[in-house]
């Protein structure tokens, strides 16, 4: 129960409550690969890569390949948020704020389903049979800091990387800090003809360069200095929902018929394939 609604208490005539600055919806679950999934655990099976073999004479025996086959785990976890609201509190406050705590609740849903997503794409990924394998990223996928920002060679460095590994040229995306994107302004020369397309994803008039679509984001990881962002081919990251976001708000009669806002979902996310995952680690005081 928040013990800080008394700062809300009505000394003078309002009509709302306002929400402060915050995230408030995902920004990358419409860009990832969704399943919904049954239980705790849940594996996908994977298929790769075969070659065919060239026919050498008539009636040859039927040539045999075998199949790589992989597997790749995702652990559910189960997100809850519930706050009350005290009828005593409507009076005092001379309004309702459920609606408002509401709002809160979704907007922290998902900004838990981008916190599961952004860590899954660089984190370790369970793979093999049970799941009991961990594999990293691919260390040629990943891009340094190199001690400067968001670059424009970074960028295309990320783009050789996917093109070399025939990643899908579709649904590309990348993930950036807002510094990451000020600085890709900043780096990029005035008479420079990418300067306009780079202004105009600053400005938000246009979300898509070099074949990726970017996304900005202030949770990325961060150490020190360091902002790791990614990019990704949609099929390369899997969100996996057990429970989409359910909302319930009700009295509780155990306490004193306060109004409860209860909301709760249930998801996972991995790394599918390392070869559709790009780290580019970006130097924010550069």
């Amino acid at each position: 129960m928040s013990t800080q609604i008394t700062t809300a208490f009505s000394q003078q005539f309002s009509s709302n409550v306002y929400l402060l600055a915050q995230q408030k919806g995902s920004k990358l679950r419409s860009a990832v690969r969704e399943e919904s999934v049954t239980g705790e655990k849940a594996f996908f099976d994977q298929i790769g890569k075969a070659a065919a073999q060239p026919k050498t004479s008539r009636h040859s025996d039927t040539p045999l390949m075998e199949t790589p086959h992989s597997r790749r785990m995702v652990t559910m976890t189960t997100y809850e948020w519930a706050d009350l609201v005290d009828d005593a509190d409507k009076v005092s406050m001379l309004i309702d704020p459920t609606s408002t705590y509401a709002r809160a609740a979704a907007a922290a849903m998902a900004r838990s389903i981008d916190d599961v997503i952004i860590a899954a794409a660089t984190g370790t990924a369970s793979t093999g049979k049970a799941g009991s394998t961990s594999t990293s990223m691919l260390a040629a996928n990943q891009i340094a800091n190199g001690g400067t920002g968001l670059t424009l060679a970074k960028l295309l460095s990320a783009k050789e990387i996917m093109d070399s590994a025939d990643v899908d040229e579709d649904n590309r995306h990348i993930v950036i800090s807002p510094i990451g994107l000020q600085d890709l302004l900043n780096t990029t020369e005035v008479k420079s003809s990418d300067f306009n397309t780079v202004k105009a994803l600053v400005q938000g008039s246009l979300d898509s360069y070099l074949g990726f679509r970017f996304h900005t984001s202030t949770r990325l990881a961060k150490s020190g200095n360091i902002r790791t962002c990614f990019a990704f081919q949609g099929d390369g990251l899997m969100l996996a929902v057990g429970k989409d976001v359910t909302a319930r708000i009700d009295e509780r009669s155990d306490k004193s018929y306060s109004t409860q806002v209860y909301y709760c979902m249930s998801i996972g996310s991995t790394r599918m394939e390392e070869e559709k995952v790009v780290q580019l680690d970006i130097d924010e005081s550069a």
